[in-house]
């Protein structure tokens, strides 16, 4: 599978971005999400392929653009439509199921069919499931910076209380990805884009 460079994959963040304040807040947030993933990559057991982690990474949130205005207002109440909208976006540029899966299986820590039908989620139903270990680490590395307003980094006991009030299964899931991966030193990332650290 080839590819994309990293200078054809900001291209692809230039031409959806409906602004430039969309485009500096999801192309860095993606960019961080990398760097991230990168920190944790060493540890890693089975070993990944770290140009797709880096793809994945840098292309996860590329639907969050389909969700922003004119004007730079993010639609809130569709907001987890996002990964579904990524994965059309990824669909409609050539990209292969490897790479778009990046878009539709990265959200909180996997949303499954029982989860979109018994919460009335508005996406087709069935499962959005990382499932290689380097759509895994995507999915966790991810976890650890908010696009919020401001941007903020979250320590790993911060999502952990913060997915608790999804339920048991979550926390599961996110005790297993942190004992896959370990918890990721994110005082330098967060000095180095001057955000705080939750």
């Amino acid at each position: 599978m080839t590819l994309p460079s990293v200078d054809d994959i900001r291209a692809l963040h230039e031409k959806y971005a409906p602004t430039r304040q969309a485009f500096d807040l999801v192309h860095t947030h993606c960019e961080i999400v990398w760097s991230i993933a990168e920190t944790l990559i060493g540890d890693t057991a089975p070993p990944v392929d770290v140009d797709l982690v880096r793809t994945g990474c840098l292309l996860h949130d590329i639907g969050v653009y389909r969700l922003v205005d004119a004007h730079g207002n993010l639609d809130h109440a569709n907001y987890i439509r996002h990964g579904v909208l990524g994965h059309e976006i990824l669909r409609q540029e050539g990209f292969p199921e490897d790479i778009r899966r990046f878009a539709s299986c990265h959200t909180g820590v996997g949303l499954t069919k029982h989860d979109v039908v018994t919460q009335g989620l508005p996406l087709p139903a069935c499962d959005y499931l990382a499932e290689t270990v380097e759509e895994r680490l995507v999915m966790y590395a991810d976890k650890f910076h908010t696009k919020s307003t401001p941007p903020k980094f979250l320590s790993a006991a911060t999502y952990a209380r913060y997915v608790a009030r999804f339920g048991s299964e979550k926390t599961e899931v996110f005790d297993a990805l942190r004992a896959e991966f370990g918890d990721p030193d994110l005082t330098a990332l967060a000095a180095r884009h001057g955000q705080s650290l939750a």
